[in-house]
């Protein structure tokens, strides 16, 4: 990381006049790129909060008024345990009298997701069929991430997800060949609904979309998209994004720019609670060095604690802070989740009438790398 800010002002030709613009300060966790499978981060997630400098750099003394580090860093801080109530009153504060919206997500239920997108759904399109429908494709992802590892026989679930991945990120004939076997040497009978496309026909169709330009496992745009949705909710007019300069986040960036330049009207409904109107109320990112910006500081310690209570809640790891206190902290408005559910009939409630294979046609069309 440079030692001086590095600004990059983008698409400032939407003039706001003299409407004081509003500012989300966002960081991420848990990115590994197109590998969703790394057993040592489980989740991925970000938070955005609205907030400035001066009124973080404010909240930072009054709950850290010991700090001697130059940088806010959840982890950092978490290891000792004389830190760990001023973190939980500071996340409390920022709840209760801030814009916050965290997304988290587990990237095994999401690689799953993915697979059914590229693997599966093109097979029932050819077929006239709605593979979307009332959210089906959640519900099947989360059979296969609860009951898929005994039902398909050991290990062969792992295979399959590897070579898919791998599939999506090499697109050579090769790649698809390993995918197509390690289908077939499963008990995809067991649900051929799901498998049988690949096991039973090697479906071109999938093949196919598994092989396009721009099709990737990078969770990036799926995070990007919920928490943008969220941002477009709470805030009341234009709005700009500040966030840290790391290499992980320069893929939000990019994808950031392609929402802010994307003019088209259009609005999709994501879910009973989610929805995403183009063009956007966001203006403009910016990059940032953190060590300048106490708000991207705050924006690492929410997203850090949520991150750590999602893995402590699975039995992954302990943490530091009581996972279900930080879960309480938050409204429903303010955590954005992606986990697997066995409760088919809200899912199914959930997303009834979400137009899920307009919005994945639309943002492969529009927002995917050429």
């Amino acid at each position: 990381m440079a030692c001086t800010s590095r600004i990059i002002p983008l698409n400032l030709s939407r003039s706001t006049g003299a409407l004081k613009v509003e500012c989300f300060r966002i960081d991420e966790s848990g990115y590994t790129g197109f590998d969703l499978l790394n057993p040592e981060q489980r989740f991925q997630g970000a938070t955005a909060i609205a907030i400035g400098d001066d009124e973080a750099r404010r909240l930072i003394r009054e709950h850290l008024p010991t700090l001697q580090a130059d940088e806010l860093k959840y982890r950092a801080l978490a290891r000792r345990s004389a830190n760990r109530p001023r973190l939980m009153a500071l996340q409390r504060d920022l709840l209760s009298h801030y814009k916050c919206a965290t997304y988290v997500c587990d990237k095994r239920y999401l690689l799953l997701l993915m697979f059914l997108d590229y693997a599966v759904e093109p097979f029932y399109y050819e077929r006239g069929m709605d593979f979307y429908q009332d959210g089906q494709n959640y519900a099947l992802a989360s059979l296969l991430y609860t009951v898929g590892p005994a039902l398909l026989g050991q290990g062969a679930l792992d295979r399959l997800l590897a070579s898919f991945q791998r599939a999506v990120k090499e697109k050579s004939p090769a790649a698809l060949t390993t995918l197509v076997q390690a289908a077939r040497a499963s008990r995809w009978q067991e649900l051929p609904e799901v498998l049988g496309p690949l096991a039973q026909f090697a479906a071109p169709e999938c093949l196919r979309a598994i092989a396009a330009p721009g099709v990737s496992t990078d969770a990036a745009l799926v995070v990007l998209q919920s928490l943008v949705s969220r941002m477009e909710i709470m805030a009341d007019g234009p709005y700009r994004v500040e966030h840290d300069q790391s290499k992980n986040l320069l893929t939000y960036h990019d994808l950031l720019q392609r929402y802010i330049r994307h003019e088209d009207m259009v609005t999709f409904r994501q879910s009973e609670i989610a929805s995403i109107t183009f063009p956007l109320k966001l203006q403009s990112v910016t990059q940032v060095d953190s060590r300048n910006s106490p708000a991207v500081q705050l924006a690492d310690v929410m997203i850090g604690a949520a991150i750590e209570a999602a893995s402590t809640l699975t039995g992954q790891r302990a943490g530091a802070l009581d996972a279900q206190e930080v879960m309480a902290l938050y409204a429903d408005h303010q955590l954005i989740h992606m986990l697997p559910s066995i409760d088919f009939d809200e899912q199914k409630r959930f997303r009834q009438g979400t137009q899920a294979a307009q919005v994945i046609d639309y943002f492969a069309e529009n927002f995917h790398e050429p």
